[in-house]
């Protein structure tokens, strides 16, 4: 048995604005396929261009819910006070409501940022 030989590559040189073009038309699809596809079969419609990634207005909020999950320290305060709930030392006092209260909402909000960056549906009205 013999091997079959893969075909030479072929190269191109493309300034960035034409690399960038290739890129935004290709979509998902990998340029190398793409510029195939136009080339060889250049009477056919386009491939549908999709999504690459993440829109930037995506990015930032997920960045903004990572931003504040880092600087919360949520988990460490909720630990500290489980802890203290289970030995019996927290008092239940108009203070301690109030921060459980906080952590709650800025865990929801965190949660609403993320489910709204990756397009997913909260199940939420």
């Amino acid at each position: 048995m013999s091997k079959r030989k893969r075909p030479a590559p072929f190269s191109i040189r493309l300034t960035s604005e034409q690399r960038e073009r290739l890129l935004a038309e290709a979509g998902d699809m990998p340029l190398g396929a793409y510029i195939i596809s136009r080339v060889l079969d250049a009477d056919a419609p386009p491939p549908p261009r999709q999504r690459r990634g993440l829109a930037s207005e995506d990015r930032e909020l997920i960045g903004r819910a990572l931003g504040q999950l880092g600087q919360s320290r949520l988990a460490n305060n909720f630990n500290q006070l489980a802890k203290l709930a289970n030995s019996g030392a927290l008092p239940v006092t108009p203070d301690t409501e109030a921060a459980l209260q906080q952590g709650v909402a800025e865990i929801a909000e965190m949660r609403r940022m993320l489910i709204a960056a990756l397009g997913l549906d909260s199940g939420q009205p």
